[in-house]
């Protein structure tokens, strides 16, 4: 698996964690979910992802 499909399996777990905690626990929850699209966005344009440099920094390689 390369780092962006990582990148995006964990954005997508992180969002819908985020939602069912927002539905069910507190709808501050949801703010998560916006700072993850907000983040996904701005990666768009700059090239930068934290996600990025956190899968790397535990270790994973890229296996294009």
């Amino acid at each position: 698996m390369t780092i962006e499909n990582k990148i995006r399996a964990m954005a997508g777990t992180l969002v819908l964690i985020s939602l069912a905690l927002g539905v069910w626990v507190n709808h501050y929850w949801l703010f998560l979910t916006a700072f993850v699209g907000l983040n996904l966005f701005q990666s768009a344009f700059t090239g930068f992802c934290p996600a990025e440099i956190f899968i790397k920094r535990c270790g994973s390689k890229s296996n294009v």
